[in-house]
């Protein structure tokens, strides 16, 4: 991991050419906006600041000027990793005019998988969602030298991924997550409606004592088991004793069947910032 570390002069500077660095993180519900502060932060891993989340599909322009002129009152260039192409295109679109009518230099980059600290051992890295890989690059510095890791991150959808005790992606596995799965009913059936499950981590009552109620716990009792197993799965695969690591939006949800899990909310952000010096190379 030499290679990424470099001087700073200040939050984010030092990397991509004196300018300041911002991060986003464009999923499918969200769009996660951060601060690059120290490159080599707590744990290994870089810290960021000024977290700030969008609605990827619908997200207002001031807004997004709000945050930037916060964040990065100067020279900025912002890494982009995107799971969503649309969201993706329109947040580049937005920024670039920005910086155009405002008078802001902001320089933009898009984050791929050769751009991470990260060894893919599939036969399609270019395939694999980078919010994963960018997980995965963060595990690699977090977790314990000589152990693998279990990277589980909490989204739209939910991924259980591993990464190897030498440090590379080894793939995992891809389910739909709590939002998803009441859409899925409600499109899916005639009569069964839209709930919203896990609202606030909280998990529903067993038995649901109507539709509702049943819908919720079949999808908060069974998105904690699936996450279960499919961890317990990883485990046995790896042939060692891997470190669980979770991240995501409703992650709280899925704790106490993960005691032993390290908590890391920005874990994708801080595995984007990985790949700046890359990045600001090209």
């Amino acid at each position: 991991m030499s290679d990424q570390a470099a001087p700073s002069a200040g939050p984010g500077r030092g990397i991509c050419s004196g300018d300041m660095v911002l991060l986003a993180d464009v999923g499918n519900s969200r769009i996660k906006l951060a601060r690059l502060d120290d490159f080599a932060g707590g744990a290994g891993l870089p810290t960021v600041a000024r977290r700030q989340d969008l609605d990827s599909r619908g997200f207002h322009p001031d807004n997004l000027e709000r945050w930037l002129l916060a964040a990065a009152p100067g020279p900025a260039v912002i890494l982009v990793a995107s799971v969503y192409e649309a969201a993706a295109a329109r947040l580049e679109a937005t920024v670039a005019e920005i910086s155009a009518t405002k008078h802001r230099p902001v320089r933009q980059r898009r984050i791929g998988h050769l751009d991470l600290p990260l060894t893919v051992a599939l036969d399609e890295p270019h395939t694999v969602g980078i919010d994963r890989l960018a997980a995965a690059a963060a595990a690699g510095l977090v977790k314990p030298a000589g152990r693998s890791a279990v990277v589980v991150d909490c989204g739209t959808a939910v991924t259980v991924d591993m990464v190897s005790a030498d440090g590379r992606f080894l793939g995992g596995a891809i389910l739909p997550g709590p939002a998803l799965m009441a859409r899925a009913l409600a499109e899916g059936t005639s009569k069964l409606p839209a709930v919203a499950a896990l609202v606030g981590g909280e998990l529903p009552a067993m038995p649901g004592r109507s539709t509702q109620a049943a819908i919720a716990a079949g999808i908060g009792h069974g998105i904690r088991g699936a996450v279960a197993r499919l961890v317990a799965e990883a485990r046995t695969a790896s042939g060692d004793a891997p470190v669980t690591i979770l991240t995501g939006g409703w992650a709280d949800a899925v704790r106490d069947v993960l005691p032993d899990a390290i908590v890391i909310p920005d874990l994708v952000l801080t595995g984007i910032a990985l790949g700046a010096t890359r990045a600001c190379a090209r």
